[in-house]
């Protein structure tokens, strides 16, 4: 026997399934009036009218360029001399229209511009090169022109400048009158090609060829090169007027406004397309706002009732935002005052490190200041000689100003004067000056370098992240350990490495701790031996190798060596803090270090160092 569903069971799923086919219902509707809404408005905003304004103002730009390109064409033909100003370059123009055509072709899709535009292109192309040729044609032909009438300049000069040295001047008077019927003939040829005046012209020239023959030389050569320029214009001329004829039958012009005008009637017809379907969206949004105005009405109620429980909501949020934002500002201030503590702690050693090397420092500045003073003492020891040759040398100058000086007292003065030079000369005082100079500056450069170093070690801008060479770094730390290191030897195998992206401060204080404890770690007098070496271990790690040849680490002590505060030194002569922030700075630029050792034989430390650490260790840093 079937179980009976419980009535109120049964009426809660008739609810469910009544509110449920609601729903399905309110979406398939509200689907349905969005999708008519969307068709509406992309009929109405379907075409591009701001797109299809630019093709016509490029159509109309096309109709200026082929306007100009005749007008420049009739120019070029007229004007007798070339002109100052060449046929105008249009085809960066053209290529720039065709290509805001074509993309407006694709943009719109316009049937108009499918079929047209490619005619167009073509016959754009053709005179393009027409005019291309044309213009290089008329430019030979005005220069052939050019050279043809500054030929008649030249035969008269020629001529008068004959005419004492020749008898039959009758000869001179009619090649002159030759020459100058020739160049008219031309003229007349250039302005009117024809096959009657070109043989007019070959003929006249024919005869003035003949005639140069008994001529003087400068002169027969004169006529021989005016010839050359003849028979120039008349292969050149005929060329450009064959191209000239071409060019006037091939005009785009037509071409240019069939296309605009079909267009325009295209868009014309989709603007009246445009406004029959916004009609329909006018009325049809009305519609919908009535309909969204009954259901706003019916939200609103449902508001009211949602708003109360938000503010409810509300203010549980808001004491709870209260108490989250008091524990993480109390957290944010104990991380602070731990990030201060650790800062003062790395700045403690590193003050600690520089103390132990004080007395090293001193002494290597002292040596350097030794040389400046006994250079500037022998300096000072010089100088009475030189104030003495500046004396003698100014009363010299003064005899020699006055002009009534005595010849004796003169001779005199000009002879110690010149004594004294032969001393300074024979005594090299210049030269020792110059070398004690040289000594002395040498001696203030090594100051400033241990200083330099001193300052760049203790700096307290630990956060400062730049370019930073590990090879010059190892050299800085070498100075400032050069007294712990007198008695050692430092063997160097620096590899070709890049530079790397690190806190410079921060990464001394690694090198020059670890050159100290490795300089520590061999028995004093002992001579021993620290190895120092770079090297690239792939396209993103360098790595940095300092090794000694001292007691070394026992392998139960070995584990402990990064702890804070451990140390296995006397009693004042280490704070157990070297290697933790040693290990700290070289986690923070996201790198490793690892330690070998083996005790009698000695420990290497290797440090291990990113081109370009994380961004989370360049915060850190």
């Amino acid at each position: 026997m079937t179980p009976r569903t419980p009535p109120l069971a049964a009426a809660l799923q008739r609810i469910l399934a009544v509110k449920a086919a609601r729903w399905a219902l309110i979406a398939a509707v509200s689907l349905a009036l969005s999708g008519i809404l969307g068709f509406l408005y992309l009929k109405t905003e379907g075409a591009d009218f701001k797109r299809k304004n630019e093709v016509l103002g490029l159509l109309r730009e096309l109709k200026e360029i082929d306007a100009r390109w005749d007008v420049d064409l009739w120019r070029s033909r007229i004007d007798f001399v070339p002109p100052q100003v060449p046929l105008a370059d249009y085809a960066p123009t053209l290529a720039r229209i065709r290509q805001e055509l074509a993309a407006a072709e694709q943009a719109l899709g316009s049937p108009v511009l499918t079929r047209g535009l490619p005619e167009l292109a073509s016959a754009f192309s053709q005179k393009a090169e027409l005019v291309e040729q044309y213009r290089k044609a008329n430019a030979g032909t005005k220069q052939a022109l050019a050279q043809v009438l500054a030929g008649d300049a030249e035969i008269a000069g020629l001529v008068r400048g004959s005419w004492p040295d020749v008898r039959d001047r009758e000869r001179l008077v009619a090649a002159e009158s030759a020459t100058v019927q020739a160049i008219a003939e031309a003229q007349r040829y250039y302005l009117a090609p024809g096959d009657a005046q070109r043989k007019i012209v070959e003929g006249i020239m024919a005869d003035l060829r003949h005639a140069a023959a008994p001529l003087p030389p400068a002169l027969r050569d004169g006529i021989l090169r005016l010839d050359g320029h003849v028979q120039q214009l008349l292969g050149a001329r005929p060329v450009e007027h064959e191209l000239f004829v071409k060019l006037a039958f091939l005009t785009a012009g037509p071409r240019v406004d069939t296309l605009t005008n079909a267009f325009s009637r295209e868009t014309e017809a989709a603007l009246a397309n445009q406004e029959f379907y916004r009609a329909y969206l006018v009325a049809y949004s009305g519609a919908l706002l009535i309909l969204l105005g009954y259901l706003a009405m019916r939200l609103v109620a449902s508001y009211r009732l949602i708003h109360a429980a938000n503010q409810a909501l509300k203010s549980a949020n808001e004491l709870l935002e209260q108490r989250v934002a008091e524990r993480t500002q109390e957290l944010t201030a104990a991380l602070q005052q731990l990030k201060e503590s650790e800062a003062q702690l790395i700045q403690t050693e590193k003050m600690s490190s520089l103390g132990q090397m004080v007395a090293g420092v001193a002494h290597e500045i002292n040596t350097p200041l030794a040389y400046v003073k006994n250079s500037l003492g022998s300096v000072a020891g010089k100088l009475p000689e030189l104030a003495r040759l500046v004396a003698e040398s100014e009363k010299l100058l003064d005899l020699l100003r006055s002009g009534t000086a005595d010849p004796h007292q003169l001779a005199q003065q000009f002879a110690l004067t010149e004594q004294l030079i032969g001393q300074f000369k024979a005594h090299q005082v210049l030269d020792e000056l110059q070398a004690l100079a040289k000594d002395g500056l040498y001696g203030i450069g090594q100051i400033s370098e241990i200083v330099v170093n001193l300052k760049n070690f203790s700096r307290l801008d630990r956060s400062k992240v730049s370019s930073f060479n590990l090879n010059e770094g190892l050299e800085s730390t070498l100075l400032l350990a050069k007294h712990e290191l007198k008695s050692h030897t430092v063997q160097k195998h620096y590899g070709e490495i890049p530079a790397i992206t690190c806190a410079p401060s921060q990464i001394n204080q690694v090198l020059l701790n670890l050159v100290n404890n490795a300089a520590q770690a061999i028995e004093s007098g002992k001579g021993g031996i620290i190895t120092l070496a770079t090297r690239r271990l792939d396209a993103e790690h360098v790595a940095v190798e300092v090794q000694d040849n001292g007691k070394g680490i026992p392998s139960e002590v070995l584990p402990k060596i990064f702890d804070p505060f451990f140390t296995t030194k006397d009693v004042g002569k280490g704070t157990g803090l070297g290697l933790s922030i040693v290990y700290k700075i070289v986690q923070g630029h996201g790198g490793t270090i690892s330690v070998d050792s083996a005790v009698g034989v000695g420990t290497k430390f290797t440090v291990v160092l990113p081109l370009t650490p994380p961004e989370a260790a360049q915060a850190a840093a």
